[in-house]
């Protein structure tokens, strides 16, 4: 089970404050309570640091994937391009995302251990 794919408006310039609400918040939280409702994320109401998109799976593995998906091909505009992202991400097996969620956790404890700063050279 996949969270749903958010595409934000190119004039938004995401930090931590417009993550949290745009991203966490309206949709994150929704999707988490509606498929996981007697976990303890979804009764969470605070977002915790380690949400940051610094971290975010999406930036250090699947953008990559979903990039080369759909820059094989032109887009008469910007719909287009969208409507070719999602059918990608719809296009993504579950099998593809498991290992790089469960690499969070790694990346976590390398991201504690060079105490914030770079550590992609870590991960080879």
């Amino acid at each position: 089970m996949k969270k749903p794919l958010v595409l934000v408006d190119r004039s938004v310039k995401i930090n931590a404050e417009v993550y949290q609400e745009k991203i966490v918040r309206d949709v994150l939280l929704p999707w988490v309570a509606e498929n996981f409702a007697s976990g303890p994320l979804a009764s969470g109401r605070r977002t915790s640091r380690h949400l940051s998109p610094d971290l975010n799976p999406m930036d250090f593995a699947v953008w990559g994937y979903l990039q080369q998906k759909v820059s094989s091909k032109s887009h008469q505009g910007l719909n287009a391009l969208k409507a070719s992202l999602q059918n990608a991400w719809d296009d993504i097996d579950v099998t593809f995302l498991r290992p790089t969620v469960m690499s969070v956790e790694k990346r976590l404890k390398a991201c504690i251990a060079a105490k914030g700063a770079f550590f992609e050279h870590l991960f080879g």
